[in-house]
């Protein structure tokens, strides 16, 4: 009998094959072709081994922090960088904010205050189905203001989204079921891309031009920045969207919760809540004024989850720690790192700056036409590489961009944000396709949503972010 298991060793031999092959490619490409007369031994080296790796990050042959550690390690093995830039992502303030993010998102599960809140607030969304949908959105958007991982969200969210589907009446495969499950995938993972520490691609871009530029955006000016169109904008394109598609209405509960979760929604808050809740608005209240105080969001967040992991005193016990601490999301992001810094200590980045400043046509004085040409190139890279693989490839020769179209480094750096929130296929988000799965919806679903999404984004939000990014002067 053909079981889910053969098919999915089925797919894992087809995506070796996939690798061999494309590896083959790569090879040719490197070293049968006339690039040797523009790069060295060394960078042709370099360049294989950059390859071979998005290879395995965009096939998922072996899980992503394999990948990274292969990466690293070949880096290092073989002299192509030294240990010093390999491994200076393990310095960044994107590490902290991550290693914070899941300290934060073991106790907030742990203490039930996640839920308290989704329960609270869904007893007054099954009023309508755009309420309904707008509610699950906007709650999942707003999570990622004090839950900085989109990966945790998922995991958090999207049961309870299901099973408030399962509340209002909605079976599996009905429109309305569907819905709810592409509201919480979405409304976790893409408005958030506003949110400074809240997706890991956010965090691999800002330890990258950290690391390259020794510039950080600060909280609030990246939520001023980007959180009006690409979180409320978007936010309410997803809404309206969904509600167009998978049109449906909220009916009788076809299931009830348990008596244990009716109480813990409806009882009193507990002490350990409201600590955690008091922690994560003093942490909120500090990333938001960072401005004032000067001090950076990753030794916010780190302050805020030692306090947490404190015997006797904080929320998070060593067991919980041990056994539910993710090192693998923050292997995956130092190696990402590791990618930008190998490109650019090689000279491979200002190789392809020089190419890309030829291809496009950059023009100093053509704000607009630069802005959509930057925005587009990075939303293509974050086809060929995933979206974390945005600012490694993106980020190594914004000098060079900024030189050509004469904005400013800032501005060339931030319009990757445009680049790596803009979704074509699921498979560039590790979360969406971990929220279909947790839902019980096809990745299809996911796949025709994020190609109708597409073109309101391209032709409509991103023209919207010029006008606001010209509103705020960020060209000057």
């Amino acid at each position: 009998m053909y079981t889910l298991i053969d098919s999915a060793k089925a797919c894992l031999n087809r995506s070796r094959v996939l690798v061999v092959v494309l590896t083959m490619v790569a090879f040719g490409l490197v070293f049968a072709t006339p690039l040797d007369q523009f790069l060295n031994t060394h960078q042709l080296k370099v360049c294989f081994l950059i390859l071979t790796t998005l290879i395995f990050f965009a096939t998922g042959v072996l899980p992503e922090f394999i990948t990274a550690l292969l990466f690293m390690l070949m880096a290092v093995l073989f002299g192509l960088a030294s240990p010093e830039v390999v491994f200076s992502g393990f310095s960044s303030n994107a590490v902290w904010l991550i290693f914070s993010g899941l300290v934060l998102g073991i106790a907030i599960n742990e203490t039930g205050l996640a839920r308290r809140i989704a329960g609270r607030m869904s007893e007054r969304l099954n009023g309508s189905y755009l309420q309904l949908i707008a509610g699950i959105v906007i709650l999942a958007t707003l999570l990622g203001f004090v839950m900085p991982s989109s990966m945790g969200r998922v995991l958090l969210f999207v049961p309870i989204a299901m099973a408030l589907a399962d509340r209002c009446g909605f079976n599996p495969g009905s429109n309305g079921h569907t819905g709810i499950a592409l509201a919480a995938a979405f409304g976790s993972h893409v408005p958030t891309f506003a949110v400074l520490p809240a997706n890991v691609p956010n965090m691999v871009f800002l330890g990258a031009v950290e690391t390259l530029y020794q510039w950080a955006p600060g909280y609030g000016e990246y939520l001023v920045l980007h959180f009006p169109v690409l979180g409320m904008l978007k936010g309410a394109a997803i809404i309206m969207l969904i509600v167009w598609l998978f049109p449906d209405q909220p009916g009788v509960a076809t299931a009830s919760q348990t008596k244990e979760e009716q109480s813990a929604d409806s009882g009193a808050i507990t002490a350990d809540q409201k600590k955690l809740l008091t922690i994560m608005l003093i942490t909120l209240g500090l990333w938001v004024t960072d401005a004032w105080h000067h001090i950076p969001a990753a030794w916010i967040g780190l302050s805020a989850a030692i306090f947490l992991l404190i015997p006797g005193v904080g929320l998070v016990s060593q067991k919980s720690f041990n056994s539910k601490m993710n090192l693998g999301s923050i292997l995956f992001v130092v190696g990402i790192m590791a990618l930008g810094s190998v490109i650019n200590s090689s000279g491979i980045g200002q190789f392809l700056g020089g190419q890309l400043n030829t291809w496009l046509p950059l023009q100093q004085g053509q704000n607009a036409l630069n802005f959509i040409l930057l925005s587009m190139t990075s939303f293509v890279a974050g086809v060929l590489t995933t979206l974390p693989g945005v600012p490694a490839v993106m980020t190594p020769f914004a000098e060079q961009m900024s030189q050509s179209s004469g904005l400013s480094l800032q501005s060339v750096l931030m319009t990757q944000v445009l680049g790596f929130s803009t979704i074509l296929f699921p498979y560039q988000s590790a979360p969406l396709i971990l929220a279909m799965q947790l839902a019980g919806v096809p990745v299809q679903q996911a796949a025709r949503f994020c190609l109708l999404l597409l073109p309101l984004t391209l032709l409509v939000l991103f023209p919207l972010n010029y006008i606001w990014w010209s509103v705020l002067g960020w060209f000057g």
